[in-house]
């Protein structure tokens, strides 16, 4: 079992994890707690890039693409929601400090481009793009060959992940909304990633034997197999994520309902 000790991952997570932390302490300061869900969730996510980045599943990437997929299932899939649950308002507003905050909210340019590239469209176009993209065999063995490229893998996947999640999550908001057109979103954007795992799935021989050869052997797997797997992996991570995503917006579609309702009849 392989452990890696990569110092930037671990200087970036443990650097993300303080100014998280301090936040939390400053807000606290401010008579202004966070829930302990909020926080689960970023901690949560901190510890999942933590194993999907450090963990056995790194060095069991370069023998087996089934783990490798699975090390951008965690980074992408699940710690990217994870960490935008985390940082929701007045997180957010406080996780840098008040110079770079202030700096960043009068870069409007920035502001403007950050905008376009959350708005749904462009986010989902962008999530098939770069997961598509990096899928390609040369893009893929680019990266498994090179330390740098694999971690501009590693950023990329972890990017647009977010960009997708951001306009259904609204970190930026103090209460996350309940509209249904979330559902679709959400469904939208994983279904335009399935066809890849199912490719995997179905695909007769190796997509990437040139990266990998035979080193699946060793762990009793023919590559095929390990490919096959791959691609499961995928389906059902994505099936998941679609019925999670259709159970909570329609279930926080029907409280925003009824607190309407009882506001309604208040006033």
């Amino acid at each position: 079992m392989r452990f890696s000790f990569d110092p930037a991952v671990i200087v970036l997570l443990v650097t993300a994890t303080a100014l998280y932390v301090r936040a939390v302490r400053v807000l606290g300061r401010r008579g202004q707690e966070i829930s302990t869900l909020q926080q689960v969730s970023w901690h949560s996510g901190v510890l999942i890039s933590a194993i999907g980045l450090l963990g056995p599943v790194d060095g069991l990437g370069e023998d087996l693409l089934s783990a490798h997929m699975a090390q951008h299932l965690l980074v992408a899939d699940f710690a990217a929601p994870l960490l935008l649950i985390g940082v929701r308002t007045p997180v957010l507003q406080h996780m840098l400090p008040r110079a770079a905050m202030v700096s960043l909210g009068r870069a409007r340019r920035l502001r403007a481009v950050l905008a376009h590239l959350r708005s749904p469209l462009v986010a989902i176009a962008l999530y098939v793009l770069v997961l598509y993209g990096w899928h390609l065999t040369f893009m893929f063995e680019a990266a498994l060959g090179n330390g740098l490229v694999h971690a501009l893998q590693h950023q990329s996947f972890l990017a647009v992940s977010v960009l997708v999640w951001l306009p259904a999550l609204e970190p930026a908001r103090r209460r996350l909304r309940g509209e249904l057109w979330k559902i679709g979103h959400i469904i939208g954007a994983r279904v335009a990633g399935m066809f890849l795992g199912m490719a995997f799935v179905i695909m007769r021989s190796p997509a990437y034997e040139g990266a990998y050869g035979n080193a699946s052997s060793e762990h009793g797997l023919t590559p095929l197999f390990d490919q096959q797997v791959a691609g499961g992996l995928m389906l059902v991570v994505d099936v998941a994520i679609m019925l999670t995503a259709l159970a909570f917006f329609f279930w926080r579609a029907g409280e925003d309902h009824d607190r309407a309702e009882r506001r309604a009849a208040i006033g």
